[in-house]
């Protein structure tokens, strides 16, 4: 009966900021006004070669930063995770995907992708409740389409806003300028477990559950692209362009649903990478 109570709970939360959300997108795409329908377009204006490096100096410190603390928690704890049975890390790769649905349902609607709106929010209703909080990903089982992430940063490039300039955040990483402020969409009603763990008081969440969620998912991208990350650093030349050129090629390629994936951006299931 709790599992439902939640459910339910999310979901009204979601639809309530929904309007929030279309009113900042919309806001946000005036700063850009190079609005483009053209797939073609969107492609050039997300090709890797022609986003600027605007803030080097800076954006090499942040890095250096976040190699450091990769290599003192992040790597040591991947490395731990890695050696958990793999029902384990399935499960819990599954339930950070579940929640997930939470950012991606409202971008699919943004970009006018109703019937994968419909088919992710079946998911969640399924994995959530039959799936025990999307520990098991029930709905894939019973033959649900593949589900694709999305989020403000997608959504705002189909719309036609450029990337800006490519910058390095402290603890977070790579992102591009459009995608900084896209990720502040969450953080005023676009992110519905955002919104039911820190910024409202629930009986059945806290600040603990968002956070962890958080940082759990960082672990979990690390241990599974753990030998790609050692390989691209020992034969890189330069390890900052050579992880630059990666996520932009990554990033390009989600934001036109294509359907490779750059090796060291990994983000599938685990028995997937194992067998």
């Amino acid at each position: 009966m709790l599992i439902y109570i939640r459910v339910d709970y999310i979901i009204r939360t979601l639809m309530i900021k929904k309007i929030l959300i279309t009113f900042i997108t919309t806001i946000t795409l005036v700063v850009n006004v190079n609005a483009a329908s053209d797939g073609e377009l969107i492609l050039k204006k997300n090709d890797p070669s022609e986003i600027k490096e605007c803030w080097e100096g800076f954006n090499r410190a942040s890095f250096a930063l976040n190699q450091g603390l990769d290599k003192i928690i992040f790597k040591p704890v991947s490395s731990v995770y890695r050696k958990l049975p793999t029902p384990i890390k399935s499960g819990v790769s599954n339930s950070l995907d579940n929640l997930s649905n939470l950012v991606t349902i409202p971008n699919n609607l943004l970009q006018g992708e109703f019937n994968e709106a419909v088919v992710n929010t079946g998911r969640f209703v399924i994995n959530t409740t039959i799936g025990i909080l999307g520990l098991v990903d029930v709905a894939s089982l019973i033959g649900f389409e593949e589900y694709v992430k999305e989020d403000y940063g997608q959504t705002l490039a189909v719309h036609g806003a450029g990337p800006g300039c490519y910058v390095v955040l402290p603890v977070l990483g790579p992102s591009t300028a459009r995608d900084t402020v896209a990720s502040v969409v969450n953080f005023v009603g676009g992110d519905a477990w955002y919104n039911v763990t820190v910024q409202n008081d629930t009986r059945y969440f806290t600040d603990f559950d968002y956070y962890a969620s958080k940082v759990t998912s960082g672990v979990d991208f690390r241990a599974k692209n753990y030998d790609s990350i050692e390989n691209v650093e020992k034969n890189s030349i330069d390890f900052y362009a050579s992880v630059k050129s990666l996520y932009l090629q990554d990033r390009q390629k989600r934001i036109l649903n294509a359907k490779a994936i750059v090796d060291t951006q990994d983000d599938s299931d685990w028995e997937e990478i194992e067998n």
